[in-house]
């Protein structure tokens, strides 16, 4: 099977479930039905490692109140259930308290190749994955397909810059990794740091959550590091690349005119003569 198709398949044979479902309960295989939770076993190859906790337990409550309005699906391994999409529905149900899940038993022949394609593609389609798990998910494709960056590019709908940067983000450093997982910094900001080594990525990352740096002072900052002063040392940190911007409320509520903060920059600007006046008697 090539990649790609796999989720189709698994797709095709949701909606005839559904069909299925609608037409005369059938109980070939592919229809919906409800298995014990119990009797459910994870995909191994699922990219997705964290899962927001606060998000599990409002899934849980809705699933409470209104209950499974999409079920999760599976294929059928005899003694067990395989999961094969909805790692996230299939948490919150045990979250919730049951006993029983709703699931739709597709009827296809999926080996261990297959299975991890199907965990990758859903999870990369869905954007179900933050940047580092994206990151693994789109290497492991090209390693184990032996594709480009430009082929996977075509089969996920992604630029080919997009999937490239994302890789690259693996090269950063354990710390700064989970920096980006938690979230205290964006992937903007964490692509900057890529090409430094371990010590002055945590050096940057420090400053960029410390600072709250956007993306683009965190890249002016990066820029700086990469200048070397006469013994070879990277340049310091300044304590604030856009120290005015701090002060923006205060400078609202002293001018009592329309002005532009640009870095270190002031820029007032005055609708007549008469507010140019009232500006030079502020200032004696």
């Amino acid at each position: 099977m090539a990649l790609g198709r796999g989720l189709s398949a698994i797709l095709d044979e949701v909606s005839q479930a559904y069909e299925n479902e609608m037409d005369s309960g059938s109980n070939s295989v592919g229809e919906i039905r409800e298995v014990l939770i119990d009797n459910i076993t994870p995909n191994p190859y699922q990219p997705r490692k964290n899962f927001d906790k606060e998000a599990l337990v409002e899934l849980s409550e809705s699933i409470k109140k209104h209950g499974l309005l999409q079920p999760i699906v599976v294929i059928d391994k005899g003694d067990n259930y395989l999961l094969v999409a909805g790692e996230r529905r299939l948490r919150a149900s045990k979250l919730a308290g049951l006993d029983k899940i709703k699931v739709i038993i597709a009827d296809v022949d999926i080996d261990e190749l297959k299975l991890r394609e199907l965990a990758l593609i859903e999870n990369i389609q869905r954007e179900d994955l933050n940047a580092i798990e994206l990151a693994h998910s789109y290497d492991e494709l090209i390693k184990v397909y032996e594709i480009t960056h430009d082929a996977l590019a075509e089969i996920v709908n992604k630029s080919r810059s997009q999937i490239t940067n994302t890789i690259r983000l693996l090269s950063l450093s354990d710390y700064v990794q989970k920096k980006l997982i938690n979230g205290d910094i964006s992937q903007g900001h964490a692509k900057i740091l890529v090409g430094f080594d371990s010590k002055e990525q945590r050096l940057l990352v420090d400053t960029i959550i410390g600072q709250k740096l956007s993306v683009r002072e965190a890249e002016l900052i990066a820029k700086n590091r990469k200048l070397k002063d006469n013994d070879g040392q990277p340049l310091p940190i300044k304590k604030s690349i856009n120290f005015i911007a701090n002060h923006k409320d205060k400078i609202s509520q002293k001018l009592p005119f329309d002005f532009k903060l640009k870095q270190d920059k002031l820029e007032i600007k005055f609708k007549n003569e008469e507010e140019l006046e009232k500006f030079l008697s502020m200032i004696d």
